[in-house]
């Protein structure tokens, strides 16, 4: 059983208007937006933080947005930036219920619709209490779902506009019970790369290989090679995941053809930046050599995405006794494992010390985890989430 939340926090107060916060959850839930077009539900934060007395600032990365909040004092010279994704995934939706999407295509399989609600619900209620000394931007961002808006915020002179010593994210967490955060020091998502592998050889018939080179042949001794990556070249402490997720051949459908090309893709994550150098390095050394010695040929296609998301010490500790506060020591976890996953916040963690959160949430509506057809938020942990955020502005920033 988990211990009950405290009652002098602004968990209780934002309860009191629970309510409307589900009704613009479940809004947005049914208005999904993908990454840089989220035109609506920009228009909707801007018109909910106007309404509630909150200076709005728009145009960074296209459809981002900040709200900014001065305490009832400013004398520290300080502030605190927290920050909400808002794009939704290019996906079908299967769940049935009253708020399901009504764009095709498109779902708010992430939770990123319950993000955005949660932190316009800090934004009231700080907006209504300001009990804190200095000012809390409030960052809405874009295109969180591969498209790096964050970095594109970073660019666009987010934290030279508005600066923010220190910076949090809240991402909801299937997995773990409502009641519950997670939060620790070091790394806690990857670097996310890709790789597109194209494999040439010799195409002709398969029932005289010796004529030609099959790149079948080779592309299958490059997928078993890669993973001597993980288990050879990377220390059994360390961690790196090399996925080949897909294999097209230019000749698909006949039974008696080797083909000309064959061509992979697939993903390589990573902690450690000489980890992440290191993973390139094989893949190509690895890919251009077994091609070669096969008789064959590889172009080999490296972008970088995502860098690793690492909490700094300081803050990450700073959260997690906000959040015992909040939620009861015995609730939050300080040593979960990191996650695989990416999280474009790592561009901002890159020029701003702070933190990502997760939140527990599972057992919601549609119990599963994150990027699911059948996903939903679930509605019970928008006070605690946004509680939880206020409060790290009200303990960062005190009123003495």
């Amino acid at each position: 059983m988990n211990a009950p939340l405290k009652l002098d926090t602004p968990v209780e107060k934002i309860r009191a208007f629970h309510k409307q916060l589900v009704d613009i959850r479940q809004d947005i839930h049914a208005h999904p937006e993908l990454g840089f077009n989220e035109r609506r539900t920009s228009d909707l934060v801007a018109a909910k933080l106007e309404g509630w007395g909150i200076e709005v600032h728009r145009g960074l990365a296209k459809t981002g947005l900040v709200g900014v909040i001065k305490g009832s004092k400013t004398t520290s010279g300080r502030a605190i930036g927290l920050r909400a994704d808002m794009d939704c995934l290019p996906m079908h939706e299967l769940g049935n219920m009253p708020y399901k999407s009504v764009n095709p295509g498109c779902m708010h399989a992430c939770g990123h619709d319950g993000h955005t609600t949660m932190l316009l619900g800090a934004g009231r209620y700080l907006a209504e209490t300001r009990n804190f000394d200095g000012t809390a931007y409030l960052i809405f961002q874009p295109a969180e779902e591969g498209g790096g808006g964050g970095r594109v915020m970073v660019e666009d002179g987010l934290f030279d506009r508005f600066p923010a010593n220190e910076i949090y994210a809240l991402h909801n967490w299937p997995s773990l019970p409502p009641g519950k955060i997670a939060v620790r020091p070091g790394p806690v998502m990857a670097a996310t790369d890709e790789i597109k592998i194209t494999v040439r050889g010799k195409g002709g018939h398969a029932a005289m290989p010796h004529q030609g080179v099959d790149p079948v042949v080779v592309a299958a001794h490059i997928i078993t090679a890669l993973q001597t990556i993980a288990s050879r070249n990377v220390s059994p402490v360390d961690a790196v995941v090399v996925s080949l997720c897909s294999m097209q051949t230019s000749q698909v459908g006949a039974y008696n053809v080797i083909p000309d090309a064959v061509q992979l893709c697939g993903t390589i994550r990573s902690f450690r930046e000489e980890t992440r150098d290191l993973a390139e390095k094989r893949v190509k050394e690895i890919v251009s050599g077994i091609a070669a010695a096969m008789g064959g040929s590889a172009q080999i296609e490296y972008q970088r995405n995502y860098p690793a998301t690492v909490n700094t010490e300081k803050e990450a500790r700073f959260a997690a006794r906000v959040g015992e506060r909040i939620f009861g020591a015995a609730n939050v976890v300080t040593d979960a494992d990191p996650t695989m996953g990416g999280e474009d916040f790592s561009y901002m963690l890159q020029v701003r010390p702070g933190a990502y959160v997760f939140l527990g949430q599972g057992g919601g509506p549609m119990s599963c985890f994150l990027h699911n057809p059948n996903y939903d938020f679930n509605d019970d942990v928008i006070p605690m989430g946004a509680g939880y955020l206020a409060a790290l502005v009200e303990e960062s920033l005190p009123v003495k």
